[in-house]
Order: structure tokens, then C-alpha cells, then sequence
């Protein structure tokens, strides 16, 4: 089977990619993510690990000399994640102010996934800090959050007045992998289809931390392939041509809007004129001519 550790044996059979699952619980090392979130109000030891859990790997670790080729289907490569693509799923990519792809989203009809990876100490632990701060930024916000126990440790669970959310984190060998399940209300809870679908992606999902140095929670660059970046590049290229047009149009549309308003203001100003008197006949001194033969 692709996409599994050299140094774990699972031997239970992988459970469909998104079939329906009870639990819908993803896979974490057990060695990460246990313990209770400072200032949330849970004592308990989320350090459970699911019989499920497999992923995600750390690239080194992968069997298959074609790391694309997952579980039930090819993964996409982009850079320091190979996620794979759920069926009936879209891409949808943010890009940052410089024009470098900031984050990948999977769409589906239940919602939005995002993986990212980040940088992280040799030391797990870093998802523990990271939850309790997402956890307190939200309740800055008035947002209602809950901790909740899953295959990998703690996930998070918020309530916003955009949407709900659920974030799921991994610590692994020098780096941490995020999920953020995102999606209309009660979308996020648990043993809906969204969650069982984030949860299935994060377990066949490869983290390539690469060997240059990063600073701790410094996000791993995302790298598109380069069909897709050329796709998106020439998607840009169109976007930017049409939006200078439309500037173009604007603004001989308002040119014409001025000329016609000068032009309106002009015939107001005509119309309002008083008319002015006829100049009178000009006289001589001694009268005019007829009154002059006439003496």
C-alpha cells in the first residue's frame, strides 16, 4: 500500500477515502498532542490515539518511489504538503500582495479544507501552544470554542458570525501540520461529512519539511505545479487585462458624463437669462432727421 510509514505497520484496512465513517477520527502519532489546553477548562488527557490514525508522513518516511501516488488516488504536490484531492473537489488558491501562492484550499459541496504546514522544534508540543492561542483570539472575538478530543489530540471547535470552524493540528519531526475545516453552521461538529472528509485528507497527507533552516511556526512555502501555476498565471494575466478595461471604459464613460453635464448647465443658464430690452434709437441733438426737414 502507498503513502504508508516504514517504521509503523497498520494492519487494519484503510477505510474508503470518503466513505462514511461513525467516528470520523483522524490519525496522530500518540507520542503528540496529549494534554489539556491552558486556560480552555479541560483537565482531560486528550493523548488517545486512534486505531485509524496513520498520516500524515513525513516524507521521508514514504515507501513509494512516487510520493504523488496516495492511498485511493494521486496527491497534489505543493511543495512542503502533498495533500490528496477529494473526489468532486475544487481548487481554490489564495494569493499573497507580492503574487506567491499563500494557501491552498480543497473546496467541497460540504465546505473548505485547508493543510499547511509550519516550521517547528526538533521537541513536540508546538500544536499545544498554538491551540491555546487560536482558542483565546476567538474568544477575543466573541466567538463560542470548545476543545474536543480526536485521533491526533485536541481540535478545536469556534463558532463565528462567518462561519464555523474546526482546526486540527499534528506536531512531526521538525515541523507542524494545520488543518482548518471550514463551513456553513453545525457543518463542523463532530461526525458530520465535512470533518470525516479533513480527516481522511490529513491521513494520507505527506509534510516535506526540506532541509533549509526556518524559523519556529514560520510557515512552509507552498510551491504550485507548474500547470497550475501557469494556469493561474495566465488567469491573472486576463483578470488584469479586463480590469484595465473596464478602468478604460470608466473613465471616458465619466469623461462623457461631465461633457453632457457642462453642456445641460449651459442651455439651464441660457434658459434663466432674462431677455434685455432693445437699445433705444439714438437721437441727434436738434431731434431726428424727419423732425429736422419738417422746420
Amino acid at each position: 500500500m502507498f503513502g504508508r510509514k516504514k517504521k509503523t505497520e497498520v494492519d487494519e484496512e484503510a477505510t474508503s477515502f470518503f466513505g462514511d465513517e461513525n467516528e470520523n477520527s483522524d490519525q496522530v502519532d500518540g507520542d503528540f498532542g496529549d494534554g489539556a489546553v491552558a486556560g480552555d477548562g479541560a483537565d482531560e488527557d486528550f493523548g488517545d490515539e486512534s486505531d485509524e490514525t496513520q498520516g500524515p508522513y513525513d516524507f521521508a518516511d514514504i515507501d513509494s518511489e512516487d510520493p504523488t501516488v496516495g492511498r485511493d488516488g494521486q496527491r497534489l504536490d505543493l511543495g512542503s504538503v502533498l495533500v490528496p484531492m477529494p473526489p468532486g473537489g475544487q481548487l481554490q488558491v489564495e494569493m499573497a500582495p507580492d503574487g506567491s501562492p499563500q494557501a491552498v484550499h480543497l473546496v467541497t459541496e460540504h465546505g473548505r479544507v485547508t493543510v499547511a504546514a509550519y516550521a517547528a522544534p526538533k521537541s513536540p508540543g508546538q500544536w499545544r501552544e498554538v491551540v491555546s492561542e487560536l482558542a483565546q483570539s476567538l474568544r477575543d472575538d466573541n466567538s463560542p470554542v470548545s476543545i474536543e478530543n480526536g485521533p491526533w489530540g485536541r481540535e478545536l471547535v469556534a463558532e463565528t458570525a462567518a462561519m464555523d470552524l474546526r482546526f486540527i493540528g499534528v506536531d512531526g519531526p521538525r515541523w507542524m501540520v494545520r488543518c482548518v475545516v471550514a463551513g456553513p453552521s453545525g457543518s463542523t461538529a463532530a461526525g458530520t461529512q465535512l470533518v470525516a472528509i479533513a480527516r481522511d485528507i490529513l491521513r494520507d497527507t505527506v509534510v516535506n519539511r526540506g532541509t533549509e533552516p526556518h524559523p519556529v511556526r514560520t510557515p512552509l512555502p507552498v510551491v504550485l505545479p507548474q500547470a497550475l501555476a501557469e494556469q493561474l498565471a495566465s488567469a491573472h494575466e486576463q483578470q488584469m487585462i479586463a480590469q484595465q478595461q473596464a478602468a478604460a471604459q470608466q473613465q471616458v464613460e465619466q469623461q462623457q458624463a461631465a461633457a453632457q453635464q457642462q453642456v445641460d448647465q449651459q442651455a439651464a443658464a441660457q434658459q434663466e437669462a432674462p431677455a434685455q430690452p432693445a437699445p433705444p434709437q439714438r437721437r441727434g441733438e436738434s431731434g431726428s432727421a424727419m423732425q429736422q426737414l419738417g422746420q
